[in-house]
């Protein structure tokens, strides 16, 4: 029997694509389409006297541009466009950025790593190739036929972010962004981006996740090419602590999935799972070394395409290093190159 949620979700559905739904005063939930398999991503309109405050802006596509036109016409009050709010670089996030501050003159903001890392992506530099990343994936078990899959790639990044501006108002963790009076306390986490940017109302009771704290599903945290010895998860792990201070009663709005309240037992069910991962990686290692790409099957129990493995090679690397850099596995590299894994037998690093 499948346990109860400890979640409470206030919304049964989201608004249709093209409409707008209020989730609490002058605060607007857009659902925009993706063309993956998560296939949606939720947008959030901030309403002042003067105009509005975007944030997050969907991907750069025909599609999402003739919703947001729609958008512009039934729900904007005909009021304009005042200021764009990234949380992060992610294409599903930033894509119309340039678009929409081009149409209403407005500022964009966003933190400094975010905004920096938008231009090397999209300009393939400081790391962010194909080329790089597979390197890191092949070091790391990636079989012939998924190495050639994924050499085809190219720059899907600049595909999803047509454009990006040239310049922005740089958020720190801590900062108030006021709007209508009310005061949006960003706080910064890291491990699924560099520095993404969360949003707490405590006057609204609301916080902006992002992709901080999903309801249903985990979000992705990757080693790439960028920093191929890094420990992505150990910074989301830690970071999310910070929304068990949140009020009880918070409203979380989430980038995917639906509005929730319930962030501190949201934060335990992704320790949980979590750590789940980490004793069935520990227990397939404890039958021999084994590299990032052998250990897909134990993490992802179903089927994936080619966009999907990409992230998954990602993910499993992060998973193994925290474990490595925890004590709970030692790992060497073989004649072939590859990077394998095997338990070390060492109590695990506390959640704490």
């Amino acid at each position: 029997m499948r346990r109860a949620s400890p979640l409470e979700f206030p919304f049964a559905a989201p608004p249709a694509p093209g409409e707008a739904l209020e989730v609490a005063p002058g605060v607007l939930w857009l659902r925009m389409p993706l063309p993956f398999q998560l296939d949606h991503i939720n947008l959030w309109l901030l309403r002042d006297e003067e105009g509005w405050t975007i944030v997050d802006s969907g991907i750069g596509d025909a599609a999402t541009r003739a919703l947001w036109e729609r958008i512009f016409e039934r729900a904007l009050d005909g009021l304009p466009v005042r200021g764009l709010i990234v949380t992060h670089y992610h294409p599903d996030h930033a894509g119309n950025a340039a678009w929409l501050c081009e149409r209403f003159g407005a500022e964009l903001w966003m933190t400094q790593a975010e905004y920096l890392t938008a231009h090397a992506v999209r300009a393939a530099g400081a790391g962010y190739t194909t080329e790089a990343v597979l390197k890191v994936f092949r070091r790391n078990g990636l079989d012939d036929a998924h190495f050639a899959g994924m050499s085809s790639r190219g720059n899907r990044y600049r595909d999803l972010v047509p454009e990006f501006p040239l310049s922005y108002r740089r958020i720190l963790d801590g900062d108030d962004i006021v709007v209508n009076g009310r005061r949006w306390r960003v706080i910064v986490g890291y491990g699924h981006a560099p520095e993404h940017a969360s949003l707490h109302c405590e006057d609204l009771k609301l916080l902006i996740a992002g992709d901080m704290l999903l309801s249903t599903i985990s979000t992705n945290v990757s080693v790439w090419s960028i920093d191929p010895e890094g420990d992505p998860l150990k910074l989301f792990l830690e970071s999310i602590q910070r929304y068990r201070a949140l009020a009880p009663d918070t409203l979380v709005l989430p980038s995917h999935g639906l509005p929730f309240r319930g962030a501190r037992e949201r934060v335990a069910e992704l320790e949980s799972h979590h750590a789940a991962h980490f004793a069935e990686l520990a227990e397939a290692c404890a039958q021999g070394p084994r590299s990032a790409a052998d250990l897909i099957p134990v993490l992802f129990r179903r089927k994936l395409d080619m966009h999907q493995m990409f992230f998954a090679m990602g993910e499993a690397i992060a998973h193994l290093h925290y474990l490595y850099y925890a004590g709970r596995m030692a790992r060497e590299t073989g004649a072939d190159g590859v990077v394998r894994y095997a338990s070390a037998g060492k109590p695990a690093r506390a959640l704490e």
